[in-house]
């Protein structure tokens, strides 16, 4: 026998993945016909979202995702680190390189995770918080990789030189964890065997949404 659930939740929830997935917004009357339900059930639902500061209307009254959003997001950011933690650590241990977790926030990357190797002399601080255009250094291109999945590329973004002189980047995307769009990587100095790192940053990559999944 199938679970109860609430309906208006429900219409709530999708209204939001419709906004999310539309950059220039939409009407009211776009999103009642996209809910498939009247124009009265999409008003109520854009007036409560709005009044929960989770919708917002631009100045030609279309809707969009609102700002309340982000500190829902937030909330999840820790519970992401420490899930990935134990296998950044692996990573970095076995590879030597510093490790790392990186999210997509707009059309922006963002390192939600590092994990430095204990046993290297020198290694790349690569700090929480950094942020870089999605196109550029091998986190970012890997999470564009994973909306691809072309399956006649290699299943990780290597890169030289593209956020820092002299530094080197390999990442593969996190896949199957709906909501995230994230890779896991690593970043180095001097010369990268890919055909040695690349593997293994692949399966880091895996157990990372194996946990989440299972969360």
């Amino acid at each position: 026998m199938p679970a109860e659930t609430s309906q208006t939740l429900d219409r709530g929830l999708r209204l939001l993945g419709l906004l999310a997935a539309a950059p220039d917004g939409l009407t009211v009357t776009e999103a009642a016909t996209r809910l498939d339900v009247p124009r009265t059930v999409a008003y109520r639902l854009v007036s409560t979202l709005e009044q929960h500061a989770l919708l917002r209307r631009d100045g030609r009254g279309r809707l969009h995702v609102g700002l309340g959003v982000l500190h829902l997001a937030s909330a999840v950011q820790p519970v992401l680190r420490d899930l990935a933690a134990p296998v950044l650590r692996s990573l970095a241990e076995a590879v030597g390189c510093t490790a790392h977790l990186t999210v997509a926030e707009g059309e922006e990357a963002l390192a939600l995770a590092v994990v430095e190797p204990s046993w290297t002399d020198f290694h790349v601080g690569y700090r929480i918080g950094s942020r870089h255009p999605l196109g550029q250094g091998a986190a970012g291109r890997a999470i564009l990789l994973g909306r691809d999945r072309d399956p006649e590329r290699a299943p990780w973004c290597a890169t030289s030189g593209e956020l820092q002189a002299g530094a080197r980047g390999l990442a593969a995307p996190v896949l199957g964890v709906d909501g995230l769009e994230a890779s896991v990587g690593i970043v180095t100095l001097g010369d990268l065997d890919a055909g040695r790192v690349g593997p293994r940053v692949v399966d880091a990559a895996r157990e990372v949404a194996e946990r989440l999944r299972a969360d």
